[in-house]
């Protein structure tokens, strides 16, 4: 600027000739466009956003109607498969098949690219984990809700004004979900077994064991009011799965399950059934197992070997003494 390069040759300068510079046309001209500058950063330093090639920058009323377009694929993906006549959906990611009609499953294994439909998969996701059902139900009402503010969107109405009417409509809706709501009391173990029988029915009828829901309902059910009432964590119900037979072999036990066979010799004449046994926990192996590094050991006579042999199996003789000693009936061990 030709004030700051006056300065800098004359450093004396005076006021008033400072002045008179600053009157300079050059001068007048750099001070209004610094002035315009301030005014429209609002006294800030602006921000500079770099974007990488093919970042889509587009916005306004078109970019609006391509995200609800977006969610309304996403809906009728899963539209057949509402109700308890939905029909499955076939799906193959990474050579992996899966046939499910629920909506969290479908929407976790479909791979969503655009960012405003990823939301309905967040919100499903969220009904699973909040509530455990409602997948379908909670996308196809969201969406519907988009494909009915889309005509608005079209006819230039603000979104917000849009927005506000939804909250509005949620407020009422809340409202008149309090009205009639109906307040649960275990103070009758029966009647509340029985209401929570017709809650778990109503949540399979839409299921593939609809039609046995009967009796997984009461198993559901069982396994529910063997937890802490207080605490109620669902992942203290562990979940076996043995190959063959039916649905209707599946069982309850309540306590701890080990998916373990009777494959050692004698195992007929091992009784089957403890009452008020005295079980032995071990963090130890009490089988013999090939070393797994190649070791090597170097002897000069046959009986040297035996001898190896033998020392192995006097340490599990031990640890079975050890366990016989302790009067336990049942030991677990690794």
């Amino acid at each position: 600027m030709p004030v700051l390069e006056e300065l800098a040759r004359n450093p004396g300068i005076q006021y008033q000739e400072l002045i008179e510079l600053r009157q300079h046309p050059t001068c007048k001209q750099q001070y209004q466009i610094n002035k315009r500058r301030k005014m429209s950063f609002r006294g800030q330093t602006p921000t500079i956003v770099v974007l990488k090639e093919g970042t889509d920058t587009s916005q306004g009323r078109g970019q609006i109607i391509s995200n609800i377009n977006a969610c309304v694929a996403i809906q009728d993906t899963l539209r057949t498969t509402l109700g308890p006549f939905g029909s499955d959906i076939l799906i193959v990611n990474n050579n992996k098949t899966t046939i499910s009609n629920d909506g969290a499953t479908i929407l976790k294994l479909l791979d969503v690219v655009h960012p405003a439909a990823k939301i309905l998969v967040d919100i499903s996701r969220s009904q699973d984990s909040e509530v455990g059902d409602g997948t379908t139900s909670v996308a196809l009402l969201a969406g519907e809700f988009l494909k009915e503010s889309k005509q608005f969107i079209e006819e230039g109405m603000s979104p917000t004004i849009i927005t506000k009417g939804f909250r509005k409509a949620c407020e009422l809706s809340c409202e008149k979900i309090k009205e009639l709501q109906v307040e649960l009391h275990n103070e009758d173990p029966v009647e509340f077994k029985e209401l929570l029988r017709k809650c778990a029915k109503t949540a399979m009828s839409s299921k593939i064991i609809h039609k046995n829901s009967d009796f997984f309902t009461e198993l559901v059910v069982d396994s529910v009011l063997t937890l802490d009432q207080d605490d109620l964590n669902e992942q203290l119900i562990g979940i076996k799965k043995v190959p063959g037979g039916s649905m209707t072999d599946t069982k309850f036990i309540k306590g701890v399950a080990f998916k373990k066979t009777f494959s050692y010799a004698g195992f007929e004449q091992q009784p089957k059934n403890f009452k008020n046994p005295k079980i032995l926990n071990l963090n130890i192996e009490l089988e013999l197992k090939a070393e797994k590094d190649n070791a090597e050991v170097r002897i000069d006579k046959i009986n040297d070997y035996q001898e190896i042999v033998d020392a192995e199996w006097k340490l599990i003789l031990q640890k079975l003494q050890a366990i016989v000693d302790t009067g336990a009936n049942i030991s677990s061990t690794r």
